[in-house]
């Protein structure tokens, strides 16, 4: 059965890595392991304990176990190196197609082979990685996790709880390869070239030069949300105003800056405002005041108060007037993006000239960066007055 055997396998060296000792006994072995083992498997009920006993019994055949007691073994093949306890910063790896549940911005599932490795994070800032579908091997998203819980509906399996708040989308994604180098260094290998069983472990340890590096790219600046329109390059430089350097206070920590509030709504603005085109999604405008800046905001569906994430599935671009009545519940939209107005409204004839004749809505053609229906829900049940 090679399923089993490397399931048990894997999940042995998980146990002695996690123990610092090639000597385990078989009950503490069961209960740490005999969830993922029956994961691993998809196998449940008295057949696995059994499978077990028949499994440990041939690798005491082979010579990679010892039989030192009833119930006590010693692991004779190679002792896995242990990883450093200490805290690190890391990547979370999303699948290409991520499963119905709970999304990115609120947890990360994983398996209990990646457990050790997951506990070091916790407290920690991560990076989100695409492995394929919308966001290709990109560098999108950073965020905090807060603990790491057992998974109540995957026996075996584990979830990284994301610290509310504090998920955000990066301005620019970040390819994986830049100008024909690794982003990601730590991914290289000792005599070169790209480590690929590394690179693709869903969970992986990421420096700090490493996690600054993404960061630096990820993050945009005020003078990156000034467009490069025609308009805009006709007007005479004086009109446009320029940021002035910081003075120079020493190295940048850029977990101080995934926290600040400026910061945050520069990046939300401009993933927002790069899917819509800049237009307002409810009445197509696309208005350039006198330095080339685009009049159109990004706008929180669920807000940051209550809980809203910074990603652009929870934005909307919205003119300034439309994103006040948005604010205040005088305006929502539906699920399949129909335009809702409130009944308090005092003027809705002008509103309904402002708006698109058709009530509906000009959202992104990608479903990713379409608003989610959980942030409609919330911003009809909890904002919009009907």
């Amino acid at each position: 059965m090679p399923i089993w055997t490397d399931a048990v396998k894997d999940a042995i060296l998980r146990h002695i890595t996690g123990t610092g000792s090639p000597v385990f006994t078989r009950q503490a072995f069961i209960a740490s392991q005999m969830g993922a083992i029956e994961a691993a498997t998809r196998t449940s009920g008295r057949t696995p304990t059994q499978t077990l006993g028949r499994e440990l019994q041939q690798l005491r055949d082979a010579g990679l176990l010892e039989f030192l007691q009833p119930g006590t073994y010693r692991w004779l093949g190679v002792m896995p190196q242990r990883e450093p306890d200490f805290p690190t910063n890391g990547i979370f790896q999303l699948p290409p197609h991520p499963e119905a549940g709970e999304p990115a911005e609120l947890c990360y599932g994983f398996e209990a082979k990646w457990l050790q490795r997951a506990i070091r994070m916790a407290d920690q800032w991560i990076i989100y990685q695409g492995s394929g579908g919308s966001h290709g091997r990109d560098y999108h998203a950073a965020a905090r996790v807060e603990r790491i819980d057992p998974d109540p509906n995957r026996e075996g399996a584990f979830l990284a709880k994301i610290a509310r708040g504090t998920y955000l989308e990066f301005g620019r994604a970040v390819p994986f390869e830049l100008d024909g180098m690794i982003v990601e260094r730590g991914l290289l290998k000792v005599a070169g070239g790209l480590d690929a069983d590394l690179a693709a472990q869903p969970i992986r340890v990421l420096s700090r030069a490493d996690f600054d590096r993404i960061l630096d790219l990820g993050l945009v600046t005020e003078g990156d949300l000034l467009p490069r329109t025609d308009a805009s390059e006709d007007m005479p430089s004086a009109n446009i105003v320029a940021e002035e350097p910081p003075p120079w206070e020493g190295p940048v920590d850029r977990t101080v800056m995934l926290v600040n509030r400026t910061v945050r709504d520069r990046q939300f603005r401009k993933r927002v405002l790069d899917v819509y085109g800049s237009r307002c999604a409810l009445t197509g405008m696309k208005l350039l005041n006198g330095g080339g800046r685009v009049e159109t905001e990004a706008a929180h569906i669920k807000s940051v108060e209550a809980g809203g994430p910074d990603a652009v599935e929870n934005g909307i671009a919205l003119s300034g007037t439309i994103h006040w009545m948005f604010d205040r519940g005088l305006i929502s939209l539906s699920d399949a993006g129909d335009i809702l107005l409130s009944r308090k409204i005092n003027d809705l004839e002008s509103v309904e000239r402002l708006i698109f004749p058709d009530r509906k809505a000009r959202l992104p053609k990608a479903k990713a960066d379409q608003p989610h229906p959980r942030y409609l829900h919330w911003h009809r049940t909890e904002c919009f007055h009907d």
